[in-house]
């Protein structure tokens, strides 16, 4: 990596920053879908794919977080 020049390491590593961004995002959106099943919360085709299709990390999070506390799936898409 060291031989590469720097314009080339400087992408290397941006490239690998988004990789671990999107696995991290991927884990999360399991784990959301983890409490929700895991709580006898039933998730349609489409709702669980508009959480898998999601691509913005912050609501994500948020739907991490409201998870274990719903009671229904659309209460995930229900705005604070």
């Amino acid at each position: 990596m060291r031989n590469l020049p720097l314009e080339r390491r400087v992408e290397a590593h941006a490239a690998g920053r988004e990789t671990v961004r999107v696995e991290t995002r991927a884990r999360l959106v399991r784990a959301v879908l983890a409490f929700l099943d895991g709580n006898g919360v039933r998730v349609s085709e489409d709702e669980r794919a508009r959480v898998a299709s999601c691509t913005d990390d912050a609501l994500v999070e948020s739907w991490l977080f409201k998870a274990p506390f719903i009671a229904n799936a659309a209460e995930l898409f229900d705005e604070d």
